[in-house]
């Protein structure tokens, strides 16, 4: 699980960092100024807050967050293959169901271990990744595509890149 979800997370490293380098170029050369007196004109910005060292806590919580959360989510979807395999309905559809409680049990911890984030863009982030979470353990449809291991890989790296990708800029979740 962890090596999907790092996989997931590297591919969208990439893809920003190819990104960054394709900014338009001018068009125009700049004018010459005409006038003969320039005054220069201090402009004071305030600098922005250093989050980083607030940022790597919170990230730390929130890799420990995702991680063990996960590992329980994927615990329940393993049993529920288990069960799929072996034909019993009723034992797969309470591995779902637990399945789905983990995620929301993750959307929780993720929501506590955020709230004393002093970065306010990380924090909103990091509830844009609970939402997706929350609404992923309601609607479980792509639980219900997972019949094998096989089908655990190719709907599950979509999912878990969907949940992710909002915090991936802040922290390198493992």
């Amino acid at each position: 699980m962890r090596s999907a979800i790092l996989a997931v997370l590297t591919g969208g490293v990439l893809l920003g960092s190819a990104a960054c380098g394709s900014d338009p170029k001018p068009t125009s050369a700049p004018q010459p100024v005409t006038s003969a007196r320039i005054e220069a004109t201090p402009t004071a910005s305030p600098s922005a807050p250093d989050y980083s060292a607030d940022n790597d806590v919170v990230c730390r919580r929130l890799d420990k967050a995702f991680t063990t959360g996960f590992g329980d989510f994927g615990k329940a979807i393993g049993k529920m293959i288990a069960y799929k395999e072996a034909k019993d309905k009723a034992g797969a559809a309470a591995a779902e169901k637990t399945a789905a409680a983990e995620l929301q049990a993750v959307a929780t911890e993720i929501r506590k271990q955020v709230a004393t984030a002093k970065n306010p863009d990380l924090k909103a982030s990091a509830i844009v990744s609970v939402g997706k979470i929350e609404t992923s353990a309601k609607n479980r449809d792509y639980i219900e595509k997972i019949k094998t291991t096989k089908d655990l890989d190719k709907n599950l790296k979509i999912q878990i890149a969907e949940w992710l990708n909002p915090v991936a800029g802040y922290c390198a979740i493992s």
